[in-house]
């Protein structure tokens, strides 16, 4: 199984929101990853708008009706304002975050005995409409059956703390906790989903270590990469990274 790549598009419009001139344009960039072989695009509207804002989403749906192989995924709290998107886009995949409403950026997963509960409706509404289900989890092997008794379909594992570690001392012991996490996931009949500061140095390793991720959700970093590389140039070097991790 290949991984897909999706790009995170919430960088470009905070570039975007500085001014009132529509530059960068979401939908074009939008475009020129598809156009480089992204398996699909990702955006995270949250309440204050600070980045991706309603009439992103609506626009990036419309786009994405002409690009019917790859896919749309939403994801935020569903707790905010994320379930008006969802009821109204229908999105390929739905991926649930608990955010704070002013929260820098994510910086943790779900606690299934605290959360599963008021989750577990809101689940079964999203799979009703047809929309894929990941839930946003710490690499905890002990959560996952949790996660699928909710009725969520597949994980996130948020992978910052690996990113931290990457060429540390405590990189293997963080690639054993993701790679036991997954296995439990995959035990527990969940798909594995990861993002969250991977970027082009340290996502083979991710990928080697920890097979069968099916969907990885990459943003601020290609952004930035895109930024010396394009978008094209950028896309394609990520799509590298998975190639690498494959043919290892």
């Amino acid at each position: 199984m290949k991984t897909a790549l999706s790009v995170n598009l919430n960088k470009v419009a905070l570039v975007r929101n500085t001014r009132h001139l529509g530059i960068p344009s979401v939908t074009r960039a939008a475009t020129l990853c598809l156009q480089a072989g992204a398996s699909g695009i990702t955006v995270h509207p949250r309440p204050d708008a600070r980045h991706i804002r309603e009439q992103d989403v609506f626009d990036l749906a419309t786009l994405l009706k002409d690009w019917p192989d790859r896919e749309f995924n939403i994801e935020g709290n569903p707790f905010h304002n994320l379930m008006d998107f969802v009821r109204q886009v229908r999105p390929n995949q739905v991926t649930f975050v608990p955010d704070g409403e002013g929260q820098f950026t994510s910086d943790h997963g779900w606690v299934m005995a605290d959360d599963a509960a008021r989750l577990l409706p809101l689940i079964h509404e999203c799979r009703t409409l047809g929309v894929r289900v990941s839930l946003f989890m710490d690499p905890d092997p002990g959560q996952m059956a949790a996660v699928r008794a909710a009725g969520a379909d597949r994980i996130e594992l948020y992978t910052e703390p690996y990113a931290a570690a990457w060429s540390h001392s405590t990189e293997s012991a963080q690639l054993a906790r993701y790679a036991a996490a997954a296995e439990a996931a995959r035990e527990a009949g969940l798909g594995i989903n990861a993002g969250h500061d991977l970027n082009r140095d340290n996502l083979t390793d991710f990928l080697r270590a920890v097979p069968g991720v099916a969907e990885v959700s990459i943003g601020h970093a290609l952004i930035a990469d895109a930024l010396e590389m394009g978008y094209a140039g950028a896309v394609a070097d990520y799509l590298r990274c998975i190639h690498r991790a494959g043919a290892a």
